[in-house]
């Protein structure tokens, strides 16, 4: 690449400390990745400038010679070895298979993984670390009450488990590898872009430069097969919709005998026709006849866990609300239950005989008021 200021390509000052440096690699690598940006040349291009810019400011002693002398090459520090700010760049090795680390910095190939995930061969595994298995959700949909009261649930779930033909390995034997043919066992193969040499980790065998004999047949080497399970999981009482219930090590199958994910059930509560909830605590409407709400009155109210009797004053005004301590739903986290409020509507009686209707004019007679005297406009 033509010879530019390696702090301007990555957008930064020459201040920046080495977490600024690799978090604006990390963004402009991601951007102009070529995998997300397939046939973009130009993308290609400033990849490649991300790259080497990336390569010599995360260096300490790369970044230091550059820094003093306005260019960085290998094998040749400074002016005195023949170079001046500004001149040609003969070729780079980027060694992008993780051989950074030796000094003290993280490889290109660590970092690709963060940003696009590595992706599976029939080589071994590099580094052989144990991967925990994917998680998994399942939706499931309940009535109200045993959402409220808890239940069990019986469903059924496909998910990965190793294979028990192999082990988990892929592998026929198990075991058995030869040295791969593509690298010659080095693990890293060669790759030029016009003056630059990359050294990446060998696509054929993961960089560990062996090859498994043989994939196995059950699951073509993958070392996981899909299989469905029947299972009985139990609802805590007190979920509500979108609680997410737990289930360990029930979601895929690790990988290098990692351990496998988890389960999530999560939770869809069935509308009640006369319940609603609000947080812990359940709401209802409850009617009241003319005289009950005028003279007042003992009554029972249908709650989760059975009748409640409650006393309705004298005078309660229709859209009142009272309050049932601890009828409510049971709390996850082991405290106090929610209440039950209970919302009273005055229903007026159909009046049909002149006897009634002449009952209701002495009471207006004898209790003259005008509800609507404060009402301004």
């Amino acid at each position: 690449m033509a010879a530019r200021d390696y702090y301007e390509v990555l957008g930064v000052k020459r201040s920046a400390s080495e977490g600024d440096i690799k978090k604006a690699y990390r963004r402009l690598a991601r951007k102009h990745h070529p995998d997300v940006n397939p046939g973009d040349k130009r993308a290609e291009e400033r990849f490649k400038e991300v790259q080497e810019a990336y390569d010599i400011l995360s260096d300490p002693e790369k970044r230091k010679t550059y820094d003093r002398y306005g260019f960085y090459r290998e094998g040749q520090p400074g002016p005195e070895a023949g170079a001046h700010p500004g001149g040609g760049f003969q070729g780079f090795d980027f060694d992008l298979s993780g051989a950074g680390e030796a000094s003290g910095g993280r490889g290109f190939a660590d970092i690709f993984s963060d940003l696009f995930g590595g992706r599976k061969s029939r080589g071994e595994p590099r580094a052989g670390a144990p991967e925990t298995g994917r998680d998994l959700e399942y939706h499931i949909t309940i009535p109200f009450m045993q959402a409220i009261k808890g239940t069990e649930a019986r469903i059924n779930v496909t998910h990965r488990e190793v294979c028990a033909r192999c082990g988990g390995s892929g592998s026929v034997s198990g075991s058995r590898t030869h040295t791969c043919p593509n690298c010659g066992g080095k693990g890293q193969v060669q790759q030029a872009h016009g003056p630059m040499r990359f050294a990446t980790p060998c696509p054929q065998c993961n960089g560990s430069g062996r090859i498994r004999v043989g994939d196995c047949p059950v699951c073509s080497g993958s070392g996981t097969v899909q299989k469905g399970e029947a299972l009985t999981v139990r609802i805590p009482a007190g979920v509500n919709n979108g609680s997410r219930v737990r289930v360990p090590g029930k979601g895929d199958a690790g990988e290098y005998g990692g351990l496998p994910g988890d389960l999530y059930l999560v939770i869809h509560v069935q509308p009640h026709h006369f319940f609603e909830r609000e947080g812990n605590d359940i709401v209802c409407r409850v009617p009241l006849t003319v005289t009950e709400a005028a003279l007042g009155a003992k009554i029972e109210v249908p709650t989760v866990d059975g009748k409640a009797s409650m006393k309705i004053p004298a005078g309660t005004q229709s859209g009142q609300k009272f309050r049932l301590r601890g009828r409510g739903a049971p709390s996850l986290k082991g405290g106090v239950p929610g209440d039950q409020i209970v919302e009273v509507r005055v229903v007026l009686p159909k009046i049909r005989d002149e006897r009634s209707k002449e009952i209701l004019r002495e009471f207006a007679r004898l209790n003259p008021e005008d509800p609507r005297a404060e009402l301004k406009v």
